[in-house]
């Protein structure tokens, strides 16, 4: 039974959308602690399938949860926004 319930929450929009969030706020935490160029990437790529994932689950009758993972996504979107690539050892030194 708890097999059958686990397939029904990862069907549910919402809990996509909410999955996606998280994984989009890992992604950027990430990118925040070690800046590259590709972690920002990475990053910017969760958060554009996390704000298709809110836009299946706008469809949903849960509208609050659809509104919080929204803004949860708000959040690491202006903070991925701050972001610059550092420079990699590789760029800097001169030959």
């Amino acid at each position: 039974m708890a097999k059958y319930d686990s397939s029904l929450q990862s069907q549910n929009p919402i809990s996509q959308a909410q999955n996606s969030v998280n994984t989009a706020h890992n992604a950027v935490t990430q990118a925040q602690s070690h800046p590259s160029e590709q972690l920002i990437e990475q990053a910017e790529t969760a958060v554009e399938r996390a704000e298709r994932a809110i836009e299946q689950a706008s469809f949903s009758h849960n509208q609050k949860a659809v509104d919080e993972a929204r803004a949860d996504l708000a959040e690491d979107q202006a903070a991925l926004q701050s972001l610059t690539p550092m420079e990699s050892p590789e760029e800097t030194e001169t030959y």
